[in-house]
């Protein structure tokens, strides 16, 4: 029996989408997600057993696959559906606010995938108005593509037409016809995420309803056409954390596959809260799998989701031993080698004047993967001003800064800034940014964790300042994304010399 970890994937790795491929060497499962403004964008994970997972590239490696460079915040790369047929990977995606809905395909799903091309609308006049768009085929050839007919632009900004479907031709990626509504829910609020799936020759269609929060929640229905019409489940929602108590909260945007051993699961996202009332979700939306059963009724019944993270981890990067930086680093609205060199021993950031408080900010980071964390960076600052920091957005950061004799703590919550400065004594130090678990009263903590900032100079470590985390929250910054934690550069050069990050979930 497969151990299904909880989360699947830590740390922000929303919206997840599966699919399984049949190899010569036996099944492999590959799962992308969504990220938003920040680059490399959606990652592909790759599984050989359904429990280790590795992340084997990007499918946005190259500038212009996705136009995130003027995206609005919590816009660009929205909900990508994954899957393949006859050889090749195809993923579409919604660039919210950027180029639109688009379809990308690669032979192998750790690249190189396409440029991505448009899925455009009947007449061909512009991109297909809607989020999270599902493909599938029928046994035919039809191409379908079912999505959300949220309107991102124009005149119509924030309308909601439900759940839409067009056929497509996939050569011209093209409409053949004009969206349709489809069943659009059991009356939830944001109908989304939409997925086909053909089983025992009926059509269901699984959607997320209820909004990504903590209403959030999955439903289906079943027709026998692709293009429905489709019957309500009588159990929906089939699986939704709303008005429980359960560790793992905002459970929904689903989708189905084929586990290893014929079993089938759902993987979805979900928030990981930790507060007396399980209010503050430190890390954002992250990636979850629960068991799915089949009726005698032909139903889909799936089971609520557990809590069971994995072991806790340690990542050191030297950077005098790397070639290159590896797929795990991301910035925002910018490709991290556009931003950061690798040379003499370091990591080299070229400052330029922009703050954390620039949607494009010179930082260079990676997920927080760890309710509880430890992460210490060597930096040189005797050409530069910069810093270690934890990210939502440029509105939510804490960052610890050193450069121009000055050692500075600080706290932005949007528009409130604090700051703690001491003397720099030093151009070559340790920088400490620490997420511990809060000391609750009896035990029950009051706040997702504190974020400790400090810093190590000549050997003795100094505590700057402690910050509720709580305020590097999703509910608080109502982001889509997550915690980033990352090195960024204000002015000058700024070397890391080396990077270490630790964490459990205990």
């Amino acid at each position: 029996m497969t151990t299904l970890h909880n989360p699947l994937i830590n740390g922000f790795h929303p919206d997840p989408s599966v699919v399984r491929v049949e190899t010569a060497d036996g099944p492999e499962w590959y799962l992308a997600t969504s990220t938003f403004e920040y680059l490399p964008g959606i990652p592909i994970h790759r599984s050989h057993d359904f429990e280790t997972w590795e992340l084997i590239g990007h499918v946005a490696v190259r500038p212009g696959q996705l136009a995130v460079e003027d995206v609005a915040t919590a816009g660009g790369a929205w909900a990508p559906t994954l899957r393949h047929r006859d050889g090749l990977f195809h993923l579409v995606i919604t660039d919210a606010m950027g180029r639109g809905m688009l379809h990308f395909t690669a032979s192998d799903a750790a690249g190189p995938w396409s440029d991505g091309d448009l899925l455009l609308k009947q007449d061909g006049s512009a991109s297909l108005d809607g989020i999270d768009p599902d493909i599938a085929w029928d046994r035919d050839g039809n191409v379908y593509v079912t999505f959300s007919g949220l309107i991102l632009g124009g005149d119509d900004i924030g309308q909601h037409l439900g759940i839409q479907q067009v056929k497509v031709d996939l050569d011209r990626h093209i409409a053949l016809e004009a969206p349709r509504s489809v069943w659009s829910g059991t009356g939830g609020q944001f109908p989304e995420a939409p997925h086909l799936y053909e089983v025992d020759d009926r059509w269901y269609l699984m959607i997320a309803e209820g909004g990504t929060e903590r209403g959030h929640g999955v439903s289906i229905a079943r027709g026998t056409s692709p293009e429905g019409p489709f019957e309500t489940a009588p159990q929906n929602p089939l699986v939704s954390a709303r008005s429980t108590t359960r560790p793992v909260q905002n459970t929904g945007h689903g989708d189905l596959v084929v586990g290893p051993d014929g079993e089938w699961l759902c993987v979805l996202l979900g928030v990981r809260p930790r507060s007396m009332t399980r209010a503050f979700s430190a890390l954002g939306r992250e990636t979850f799998v629960t068991p799915v059963r089949w009726e005698e009724d032909g139903w889909p019944a799936i089971d609520p989701v557990l809590l069971n993270p994995r072991a806790g981890t340690r990542v050191e990067v030297s950077f005098a031993d790397a070639l290159h930086l590896d797929h795990e680093w991301i910035a925002v609205r910018a490709l991290p080698n556009s931003l950061a060199e690798l040379r003499d021993g370091a990591l080299v950031l070229h400052g330029d004047g922009r703050t954390l408080d620039d949607p494009r900010p010179v930082f260079v980071g990676r997920r927080q993967e760890h309710l509880t964390n430890a992460a210490t960076v060597r930096i040189d600052v005797s050409a530069g001003v910069g810093g270690l920091a934890v990210r939502y957005d440029e509105r939510f950061h804490v960052e610890v800064e050193a450069g121009d004799g000055a050692l500075t703590a600080r706290a932005v919550v949007g528009d409130l800034v604090q700051e703690w400065t001491v003397p720099l004594t030093s151009t070559t130090l340790d920088l400490h940014l620490d997420s511990r678990r809060p000391d609750g009263d009896r035990g029950l903590p009051r706040t997702s964790d504190v974020l400790h900032l400090g810093a190590t100079v000549d050997g003795e470590r100094t505590e700057l300042a402690q910050v509720d985390g709580r305020f590097l929250s999703s509910e608080t910054c109502e982001s889509f994304t997550g915690r980033v934690i990352g090195v960024y550069a204000r002015s000058g050069d700024v070397a890391v010399r080396s990077w270490v990050a630790e964490g459990d979930d205990e």
